[in-house]
């Protein structure tokens, strides 16, 4: 009689659970597809890249650069190709081989056209769809002029080179991989 009493009360458990756990699915919130989304990517840093400015067969300057990325997670882990160096050749075939950028008019640059176009070339060169966003942290100028005259210069000042874009925020929850 004890055993067909605690059966009993085992089942009166187990379906109250049941009925609670289904109500409480059934009315939560649906979960933010951005914060899904946003969950499945991985922010891997960037380094500052110098590249020289070649005109007339001479360096006439460098842009300075630091280009980061939104990677998916899953897919970034199982990458085995050095990003830096990826992203070096990108940004000498965009800055110096197309000449994206006309110094002369740096207000007529297109910063969406410049992500896209290394967006998709990192993504060829990867082999699938890693890159899912670019994210320009600084691109800015310097003239070799202002170098040299730097250079001779008895007290060393510091450079102000000219800004092409204003840098993109690195995500405030963004933690780079520890490699």
């Amino acid at each position: 009689m004890v055993k067909f009493i605690i059966t009993g009360v085992w089942a009166c458990v187990v379906a109250l659970g049941a009925v609670y756990g289904s109500v409480w699915m059934a009315t939560r919130p649906a979960p933010d597809p951005a914060a899904t989304e946003k969950a499945q990517q991985e922010y891997v840093k960037g380094e500052s890249i110098n590249i020289p400015v070649i005109a007339n067969e001479q360096v006439t300057g460098y842009f300075l650069t630091t280009i980061s990325f939104m990677m998916d997670k899953d897919k970034a882990k199982d990458l085995k190709v050095p990003l830096t160096q990826l992203t070096t050749d990108e940004l000498f075939s965009l800055l110096v081989g197309n000449k994206m950028i006309d110094l002369s008019h740096t207000s007529n640059f297109n910063l969406a056209a410049f992500r896209d176009d290394i967006k998709k070339n990192m993504n060829e060169r990867l082999g699938g769809e890693y890159v899912e966003s670019v994210l320009v942290e600084q691109l800015d100028y310097l003239s070799k002029d202002e170098v040299r005259a730097n250079d001779a210069a008895p007290v060393k000042k510091n450079l102000k080179p000219v800004k092409i874009v204003p840098g993109d925020p690195v995500p405030a929850d963004a933690k780079a991989p520890a490699h």
